[in-house]
């Protein structure tokens, strides 16, 4: 199964598209505040790889209210993007990624960065940290995935 992976933001949005435990493609977009680019980018990478789900990032509410409300607008276009395209669509907490990834739902940022490089055996760890982010949640997706396929009576 090919999974796009994204790490939401408001000016930055990481992604990362897995398939078969190996990146075929990861990176951040910089729309700016511009929504309708973020929207075409997110459609651009949707045509380019062709994935059969996108898994994002639930929000995760900050003391700072504007920018969630940002991220939350973010957020809100590639879920439109992704139900165009008629993608399946999955949601995790950053606990979920973290057990997921790591086993443990209270893993260090640089926990999570190095089991991604193992993971998905990687030269090194992606950079800036929204792209080693969203390759998380791919990854996490794509565990949940196996062990749903597995699980099949």
């Amino acid at each position: 199964m090919r999974i796009l992976g994204i790490d939401p933001g408001y000016t930055r949005v990481g992604y990362g598209v897995v398939e078969d435990d190996r990146a075929i493609d990861y990176g951040c977009l910089n729309p700016g505040n511009d929504l309708a680019i973020l929207h075409q980018q997110i459609l651009d990478l949707i045509k380019r790889h062709k994935p059969q789900a996108l898994a994002i990032e639930k929000l995760f509410f900050s003391q700072n209210t504007k920018t969630a409300m940002r991220v939350g607008e973010a957020r809100g276009v590639v879920l439109l993007a992704a139900a165009q395209a008629k993608l399946e669509i999955a949601e995790y907490s950053p606990m979920e990624v973290k057990i997921a990834v790591t086993g443990y739902g209270k893993a260090e940022k640089k926990q999570v960065q190095q089991m991604v490089k193992t993971l998905l055996k990687l030269e090194e760890i992606p950079r800036p940290d929204d792209t080693a982010d969203a390759l998380a949640v791919a990854i996490c997706h794509l565990q949940s995935y196996k062990f749903k396929e597995l699980t099949k009576c």
